[in-house]
């Protein structure tokens, strides 16, 4: 099983694994086209796995969690590029949610976990 590991270490692994390199993290506009391109990989392996759509023989086997890594990985890049804390964003973020959202859905009562 794997370490949990925090999102400022990814950042700082991936940002050691690309500084090896003269190229260097790749411009805005090319990682968002890669980041749509691991987004329809993604879509890709769910239709596969819970779509009516399955796999050609000669395909490779992939699944939904090695794209989800490659998105995650992606994704990493453009806000290192950018130098952007995922940590602080995902703050943020869930700040505004929390707020915004928070009678939006049902919630579970003590009743419902209990049966």
């Amino acid at each position: 099983m794997y370490n949990e590991i925090k999102m400022k270490e990814m950042q700082e692994r991936v940002d050691q694994y690309i500084s090896q390199f003269k190229e260097g993290y790749f411009s805005p506009l090319s990682m968002l086209a890669r980041f749509t391109e691991e987004i329809g990989e993604l879509a890709r392996e769910v239709n596969h796995t819970y779509g009516e759509k399955p796999k050609k023989k000669e395909e490779k086997d992939n699944s939904i969690e090695a794209e989800l890594g490659d998105l995650l990985f992606v994704m990493i890049c453009f806000a290192n590029s950018q130098n952007i804390s995922l940590a602080e964003a995902f703050t943020k973020t869930m700040d505004k949610i929390e707020t915004r959202d928070k009678d939006r859905w049902t919630r579970i009562d003590e009743e419902d976990l209990n049966g």
